[in-house]
């Protein structure tokens, strides 16, 4: 019998978006599990918490059997090991991404060469969908439907009717 194949889909997901939808779909397809890493980013300050982020993805992510949901910290290479995966699902929407990916994939080859990258290209209909993208649209009003999940979407409203702060 082979082993599991396991995979990890690390990122903010501040918040989850269709785009994240489609990629943890089409790797769930491809690996046994796929564990959803919900990463906590020291750069970038969340609109929404771990948990929340968390509630949302497993909200959107029920009716995939094989999808994991975890949260992580520290290097995404030694959270890939500890859980017995070799591989790190990242998405590519364009070349900008590329760029910071290849850059990514290359540092984490070098901390553990027995973990590999596999990236997967955005289905064409959301090529242009960004967390941060849809954070900006939603704070200014705008409908961020078919970009988000319902339920997302409606947290989003909730958050900036409510003033944008994560707590």
């Amino acid at each position: 019998m082979s082993e599991r194949r396991v995979a990890v889909y690390p990122a903010s997901f501040d918040p989850i978006t269709n785009g994240h939808l489609d990629l943890i779909g089409r790797a769930a397809r491809l690996f046994d599990e796929v564990i959803v890493a919900v990463a906590t980013n020291v750069t970038k300050q969340p609109l929404f918490t771990l948990e929340e982020r968390i509630e949302m993805i497993e909200s959107a992510t029920r009716d995939i059997p094989n999808v994991r949901i975890d949260s992580m910290s520290g290097l995404t290479v030694d959270y890939a090991r500890e859980r017995g995966s070799l591989i790190l699902i990242r998405g590519l929407r364009a070349l900008a991404d590329f760029e910071y990916e290849f850059q990514l994939a290359v540092m984490n080859r070098r901390l553990a060469p027995e973990v590999d990258t596999m990236f997967l290209m955005t289905a064409e209909e959301n090529f242009y969908v960004s967390s941060s993208l849809v954070k900006e649209v939603a704070s200014l009003g705008g409908d961020v439907s078919g970009l988000v999940p319902d339920s997302v979407r409606r947290a989003l409203e909730r958050r900036y009717r409510s003033g944008g702060s994560a707590a």
